[in-house]
């Protein structure tokens, strides 16, 4: 009989680590971390109980995961933007980005974001070593923005602070079934937020990347979304 290729079976265990966050993160978001049991994730995650215990320990130890997976995929986009030999603005807008697919379309990114006050407090130190990388790493973008002159004389702190404010926020009202994609918000986001920042905002048309079909498509698609919210508001009777 064949021997059993260990690095063939790890990868098999970290796949499905990973399906487990991702059932995890839905359960959170809809049910609460609260109010979810162990017994919930593992019938997300198509799993028995038992199994469940073989890849986490509890659901502080999954939640934990979610966060620590999310973070570290923003660190990678942010160190591979920071290497390229681009404009600050276009580098802020690589991290955006990133940032955005993290918390929007990554469903345990989203769904931990908010949760993590909820973990105890060790592995909340440890997240929040990964935040401060993240964004001082930020800051530094925006530090080296405005030594060059491409960004306007300002505080750097508060700059990230109000950058990763919005982005973080976005989870709070975000429809995956909505007209606009987490790509779609990501650039329009990235228009309203680096514009401000630049010290000749003319030059933000150069960093939009987008041709004028594209703009037109774009602009059916917010005028779309303004009418539906419109109708909704209608029809609720406010």
């Amino acid at each position: 009989m064949p021997s059993t290729n260990p690095s063939r079976l790890r990868r098999r265990y970290l796949s499905r680590r990973l399906e487990i966050l991702r059932a995890a993160g839905r359960t959170f978001r809809t049910r609460g971390f609260s109010e979810t049991g162990m017994r919930d994730i593992a019938a997300a995650a198509d799993l028995s109980p038992a199994n469940l215990y073989n890849y986490f320990r509890g659901k502080h130890e999954i939640l934990f995961f979610c966060q620590d997976n999310s973070l570290d995929r923003m660190l990678a986009a942010l160190e591979k933007a920071r290497r390229q030999r681009a404009s600050a603005a276009h580098k802020l807008r690589l991290v955006i980005a990133s940032h955005l697919r993290c918390v929007l379309d990554e469903v345990e990114g989203s769904a931990a974001h908010f949760l993590a006050a909820a973990l105890p407090a060790p592995l909340q130190r440890r997240l929040l070593a990964k935040r401060d990388r993240y964004e001082e790493g930020i800051r530094q973008l925006i530090s080296a923005g405005i030594r060059s002159g491409e960004l306007i004389e300002g505080d750097p702190a508060l700059a990230t602070r109000a950058i990763l404010g919005a982005l973080n926020s976005s989870v709070l009202w975000f429809r995956p079934d909505g007209p606009m994609t987490a790509t779609d918000i990501a650039e329009e986001f990235s228009n309203y937020l680096i514009r401000g920042l630049l010290a000749k905002p003319d030059s933000a048309r150069d960093a939009s990347l987008r041709s004028e079909p594209q703009r037109a498509a774009r602009r059916k698609i917010l005028s779309s979304s303004a009418k539906s919210r419109s109708k909704q508001f209608i029809r609720e009777g406010k």
